[in-house]
C-alpha cells in the first residue's frame, strides 16, 4: 500500500458485472479529472487461447478434469505482484491486453486468443485493477497486501451464473450444455481461489435477485436491476457516514451495522456516494505525499 501511489482493485469471477462496475469507476475518473493506468486481469493470463486449450488437455490426462483460468497456476500472479509492488514504490510499471475477439484484434493488431506487447504505464494518479484475481493470497503471491482500496462484485451464484450463460451464449456462440460444464469445471477453483478474496475486500457489492433463480440453466431473461436488491458491506464501517447514505440512496436501510440494502437499480448512485470521497481521499493524501 503506498500514500504517494495508490492501487485499486476490483474483484469478480467470470459474469459477475465487473465490466459495469468499472464503468462507473470510469465515469468517477473523468468527472474528478484523474488519470488512472489500467490492468485488465484477463492480461495476466499464463497460456493464450491455444496454450490454454493444450493445458487442459494435458491436466485432464494427469487426472485433473477442473483446471481452469480461476486457478492460480493459470494466471501470472508473482507477475501481477511485482507490478503492484513496483507501483506502489514508484508510480511506474507496465500492463498488456489479452486479445478476446476479431473487434480487439482489429484494434490492437494482434490475432483473437493472444496477447500484445508489455508497454510501460502513461503517467498516471493512480492504479486501476478490474479482474479474477486483485486480492488473491497464494503461497507464492500476496496480491491483497499491496492494494489501497479492494472492492468485489459478487452477485449470488445463481445470478452469477444466469449473467454468464447469456453472455456466453450471445457473444460468444456457446450452448447452455458448453456453459454448464464451464461453470461444473470451474467450482472447485472458484472455491479455492476466487470465493476467499471477498473476505479481504474492503467494501463488496452483493446482487441479489427477488425474482426466481432457483434454475439458472432455462431462466429465459437476467433479472434486472429493478428485480433485485443490493447489499453493500464494508470490512471497517468505522468513519463510513452511513446517515448520509441512507438519506441520499432512496429506500435502502441497514441489515447489519456494517451492511447497507438498496434498490438494485441504485448500484451506480450507491457507488458514486461510497467511492467518490475515498478515491478523493487517496489522491489527496497522494499531493500530500508528494510535498
Amino acid at each position: 500500500m503506498s500514500a504517494a501511489h495508490p492501487i485499486i482493485s476490483i474483484t469478480g469471477s467470470s459474469g459477475a458485472g465487473t465490466t459495469s462496475v468499472k464503468n462507473i469507476f470510469e465515469q468517477i475518473f473523468r468527472r474528478e479529472g484523474i488519470l488512472a493506468a489500467t490492468i485488465e486481469g484477463d492480461s495476466l493470463h499464463r497460456y493464450d487461447r491455444a496454450g490454454m486449450k493444450a493445458k487442459v488437455a494435458e491436466e485432464e490426462a494427469n487426472g485433473n478434469p477442473n483446471f481452469t483460468h480461476f486457478h492460480a497456476d493459470a494466471n501470472e500472479l508473482e507477475i501481477l505482484e511485482s507490478i503492484f509492488e513496483e507501483y506502489g514504490r514508484t508510480g511506474k510499471g507496465r500492463s498488456r491486453y489479452y486479445i478476446h475477439d476479431a473487434e480487439e484484434a482489429a484494434r490492437h493488431g494482434v490475432e483473437p486468443g493472444s496477447f500484445t506487447e508489455w508497454k510501460p504505464f502513461a503517467e498516471s494518479d493512480l492504479l486501476f485493477y478490474e479482474g479474477l484475481h486483485g486480492c488473491a493470497v497464494t503461497e507464492k503471491a500476496n496480491i491483497a497486501q499491496h492494494a489501497d482500496l479492494k472492492i468485489g462484485v459478487v452477485p449470488v451464484i445463481n445470478l452469477e451464473w444466469i449473467q454468464k450463460l447469456h453472455r456466453d451464449k450471445a457473444t460468444r456462440g456457446y450452448s447452455t450444455d458448453d456453459v454448464q460444464q464451464t461453470i461444473l469445471r470451474r467450482m472447485p477453483d472458484y472455491v479455492n481461489f476466487i470465493m476467499p478474496q471477498f473476505g479481504l475486500t474492503d467494501i463488496n457489492f452483493q446482487r441479489v435477485p427477488v425474482v426466481d433463480t432457483s434454475n439458472p440453466f432455462i431462466a429465459r431473461w437476467i433479472p434486472t436491476p429493478d428485480e433485485s436488491m443490493l447489499v453493500i458491506r464494508f470490512a471497517k464501517p468505522r468513519g463510513i457516514d452511513f446517515p448520509y447514505l441512507l438519506s441520499m440512496i432512496p429506500q435502502s436501510f441497514m441489515s447489519r451495522p456494517n451492511s447497507i440494502v438498496c434498490p438494485g437499480n441504485k448500484l451506480d448512485l450507491a457507488m458514486q456516494l461510497i467511492l467518490t470521497p475515498l478515491i478523493l481521499q487517496m489522491i489527496e493524501k497522494k499531493r500530500r505525499a508528494h510535498f
